[in-house]
């Protein structure tokens, strides 16, 4: 499932929440490699585009951090404590609302943001983060 995510948890670590990328975010590929598939081919590759960015995602609420991993060869990690989240902030579209996806702003202390585009169930992700660090803080 994330096996980047469940390979960083440490000891007494635990994954709360997963976190995907939408295909509705990956629509403009999908459609591009359905239509362009009878032209040699060439759809095929905008299909593996779109496979690769889905599959290269991953996202994860744990009992101590929020961990976003992106990339197939070369990878880019964004790893921050709870205590050191400050905000999580969902925006959508009116596309993103009709097909729930969003983007997601992760805002840590200091000047870090880490938007996440193309989130589905961006609000659901949000939660379960609030409910993590609200435990988290409680030490519970």
């Amino acid at each position: 499932m994330s096996t980047y995510v469940e390979g960083a948890l440490v000891k007494d670590e635990a994954l709360v929440h997963v976190g995907h990328i939408s295909l509705w975010s990956l629509w403009h590929l999908i459609a591009a490699g359905i239509v362009l598939l009878p032209l040699f081919g060439v759809g095929l590759i905008f299909l593996a585009i779109a496979y690769v960015r889905y599959k290269s995602f991953e996202l994860g609420v744990t009992t101590k951090r929020v961990i976003v991993k992106r990339g197939f060869i070369s990878r880019q990690t964004v790893e921050m404590n709870l205590s050191k989240v400050e905000s999580i902030q969902v925006e959508q579209s009116a596309w993103g609302r009709l097909f729930n996806y969003g983007t997601l702003i992760v805002a840590g202390t200091g000047a870090s943001h880490a938007p996440l585009p193309g989130i589905s169930e961006p609000l659901a992700f949000r939660k379960a983060f609030i409910e993590a660090q609200d435990r988290a803080k409680s030490g519970g």
